[in-house]
């Protein structure tokens, strides 16, 4: 018997594993530490004992060619649910791509509900800067605006950062100073009216804030965008959310991609990151080309409506 097909076979039930409890993704974690990374745990960014971040540096310091990209990821679990040691595999994938990662919690409902989870994202965002700037991470040379990269609600998380300025500023950023580029995941984007009963008491159902979805800031905004979307999703509209921030993005002419991973739904887009989900389409790949071209330096792929085709993670 094949080995390496009796375990493609096994893995192809994962997914089912990662709908129904945390043993999985300590499966995901322990697989996705054949990448290597310096890590740096719990790093408080605020009195309140869970507000901590993870930082995954990459093997290798940044070479003369420029600074080291750092990616701010926030994870996803209906803002009801979700700690970032839970993300691992996130952080170490990114950190194995030469990026620094810096994966940060945040409050969560019924502590909190909208906005205070991304006022906590903000303080997290200044706080993983003013670390980067100790001489500890010198050899590194991070780089000064981030990468704000997010799965589901994350993915609302991180775009209501990277596109409306209100956030940042309350902790005394300065958006244009401080985001490069956003990066979106299976994202819920343009959310109301909310059909989800564990989501609606978070936004305030039937009384939405005005102004709190992304899309309304679409027409705005200048941060370049990547969208990654699953090729099905029972949970987050691709249609509603994803392709319509695509869409709004490119009557704004504002510089995005939009791409559906083959082979993916709204769980395992973001289980690509390790090596558990390899017969499944890439998201690093995309997302290299993305920070790559962030960097100055010329994509191999030009920032079009297409889909992922590489199976290789």
């Amino acid at each position: 018997m094949n080995p390496v097909r009796t375990l493609a076979a096994a893995l192809k039930v994962l997914p089912l594993f990662i709908l129904s409890g945390c043993s999985a993704l300590q499966l995901v974690n322990s697989v996705s530490r054949i990448y290597t990374a310096d890590t740096r745990e719990n790093i408080p960014f605020d009195s309140n004992p869970a507000l901590k971040f993870d930082l995954y540096l990459p093997e290798k310091p940044a070479d003369s060619a420029g600074p080291t990209p750092v990616v701010v990821f926030f994870y996803g679990g209906s803002w009801n649910r979700g700690n970032k040691s839970e993300y691992e595999f996130v952080g170490r994938r990114l950190a194995s791509m030469g990026y620094i990662a810096a994966v940060p919690n945040y409050r969560l409902y019924p502590e909190v509900s909208y906005p205070d989870f991304l006022i906590d994202n903000a303080k997290s965002v200044k706080a993983i800067l003013n670390e980067l700037q100790k001489s500890d991470y010198s050899r590194y040379q991070p780089d000064s605006r981030v990468v704000l990269m997010g799965h589901s609600a994350g993915a609302y998380n991180a775009a209501m950062l990277a596109y409306d300025e209100r956030w940042l500023k309350q902790v005394g950023l300065n958006l244009p100073s401080t985001v490069k580029g956003f990066v979106g995941i299976a994202g819920a984007y343009n959310l109301y009216p909310i059909n989800d009963v564990e989501v609606r008491p978070v936004f305030h159902h039937p009384n939405y804030p005005k102004n709190s979805q992304p899309i309304d800031f679409a027409a705005n905004t200048t941060v370049p965008s990547l969208i990654l979307a699953p090729e099905s999703d029972n949970l987050v509209s691709i249609e509603i959310n994803s392709v319509a921030l695509h869409k709004a993005l490119d009557r704004a002419q504002v510089p995005n991609r939009y791409l559906q991973v083959k082979g993916t739904d709204h769980i395992t887009i973001i289980g690509t990151f390790s090596p558990v989900l390899f017969f499944k389409g890439s998201t690093s790949q995309p997302i290299a080309q993305f920070v790559e071209s962030l960097q100055g330096v010329k994509s191999s792929t030009p920032m079009v409506n297409q889909q992922a085709q590489a199976p290789v993670n």
